[in-house]
């Protein structure tokens, strides 16, 4: 027996003591998560640095405060969401009550990517202790530092039998996804995230797949462009453009890109100064081989701006590629980096149909004082989340849902989506003793007009 099916044979033991259940003891863990957390603040910013290069702000700004926020409301509405809800119940099972029991799915598995390897581990596994289930975690390989104070916080803060947290690589991964889970939360790659697919399809599990895909953003001629510009650098140079939201390419309308090139450069500049590299506040790439894949992209198309790089701290400064073909190497692949291809477009139809001509996108970004246009992107195009005249700071409510649609991901979580996303909704239908319609029952001679009337 492996590490792995003698955890999970230990954590289907514990789930089955009930102990999971109550309200009290899924508050207590929670609580036990946030204090643990708070108490290696100083810890995880510092791991977060080393292995991203990320500020003490941007660490807490996209991980630490995203994950309190996350913990916070599910404290304050877990006992709301914990309680069955009521359901209507046909007039033709008088009488009787419908409910629903929101049941924890049992034994889980969590499989995080190392771009932001607190957060995309921390939120999910509180919406798993929310609804009441055990946890296995597997975090990126790549995100190093932060795996080992992640592990070494689970250790000290659970019991493995309850949470536990294996770090390793791709044999690591293989062995977690042989088992048979009650349910796998997976974020990463579409790539990858058609290999877990297929290992829960095997034993029937379900998943909730959180991927990605080439994020487009529509910019047209009626905004403040250094509004736009502005809003614009940050969603996208954010940890150096390895955001799995982050606007991917922009299509803007013919005759403003120059502008807007002028106003991101102006705007990139005041964020990181002329000197990306020297500012501490710019993030770097993750590791050589992605480093070299990004650096590929940029030498494949026509460069506007930046497109230098640092060997040594692994850092490709603020970039804008332009013009740019739809044929060109940056268009077929998700970029995952600080670079942002710009295309021009004649008419918002032709810029929704290029769109709409590939893979259904995590996110959407439109920047317009059109509303009429807003309205008709909106509607036409299918992406999983996104915003008007803004990028990215849709994930940070709690009461939106987070989640793709087909080739970026299935199903969402955040809030109490989270706690959706752990549990199952079992229906509950209640009837009397004291009184039985015999409609329902043969011989049926006679009955069908009144049947027909009840059930219209």
């Amino acid at each position: 027996m492996s590490i792995y099916s003698e955890t999970l044979s230990r954590q289907k033991a514990f789930f089955q003591t009930g102990e999971t259940l109550s309200y009290k003891f899924r508050l207590g863990m929670l609580k036990a998560l946030k204090k643990a957390l708070k108490d290696r603040e100083e810890e995880i910013l510092k791991a977060l640095s080393m292995d991203l290069g990320k500020s003490a702000f941007e660490g807490y700004a996209t991980e630490l405060g995203i994950v309190y926020k996350e913990i916070g409301y599910l404290e304050k509405h877990l006992r709301k969401l914990m309680k069955p809800t009521r359901a209507k119940t046909p007039l033709t099972q008088f009488k009787a009550r419908s409910f629903i029991i929101h049941e924890p799915m049992g034994n889980t598995l969590i499989m995080s990517p190392w771009n932001y390897p607190l957060q995309l581990t921390m939120v999910p596994l509180a919406g798993a202790i929310a609804g009441g289930n055990t946890a296995v975690i597997k975090p990126s390989r790549y995100s190093q530092e932060v795996s080992k104070v992640m592990k070494s916080i689970i250790d000290e803060t659970f019991s493995d039998d309850y949470i536990a947290l294996f770090e390793g690589g791709h044999e690591t991964n293989t062995a977690l996804l042989d088992q048979r889970w009650d349910f796998i939360f997976f974020t990463g790659s579409p790539n990858v995230g058609k290999i877990v697919h297929q290992a829960a399809g095997k034993n029937l599990t379900p998943c909730i797949l959180e991927l990605g895909g080439k994020s487009p953003v529509i910019i047209d001629g009626t905004v403040n462009m250094e509004l736009t510009a502005r809003r614009l650098a940050w969603g996208k140079y954010l940890n150096a453009g390895q955001t799995c939201v982050a606007p991917d390419y922009a299509l803007v309308k013919k005759g403003y890109a120059e502008p807007l090139i002028k106003a991101l450069k102006k705007e990139i500049e005041k964020m990181f100064t002329s000197v990306p590299f020297s500012s501490s506040d710019y993030p770097k790439i993750i590791n050589q081989k992605h480093f070299e894949r990004i650096k590929g992209l940029i030498e494949s198309s026509e460069l506007a701006f930046g497109g230098k790089y640092d060997e040594k701290t692994l850092r490709i400064s603020p970039t804008i590629l332009y013009p740019v073909k739809e044929t060109d190497a940056v268009m077929q692949e998700e970029i995952f980096g600080p670079v942002l291809p710009i295309i021009e477009y004649d008419d918002l139809d032709k810029a929704i149909s290029f769109i709409k001509r590939r893979e259904k996108p995590l996110a959407f970004y439109i920047f317009s004082r059109n509303r009429k246009d807003i309205d008709k992107a909106l509607s036409s195009i299918s992406f999983g989340g996104g915003c008007v005249n803004d990028t990215v700071v849709h994930l940070t409510a709690p009461e939106l849902p987070f989640g793709g649609i087909g080739n970026s991901g299935m199903g969402c979580y955040h809030g109490k989506r989270s706690f959706e996303a752990f549990t199952h909704d079992k229906a509950i239908m209640d009837k009397a003793l004291w009184l039985d319609l015999r409609v329902r029952y043969a011989p049926f001679k006679g009955k069908l007009k009144l049947v027909k009337m009840l059930m219209r």
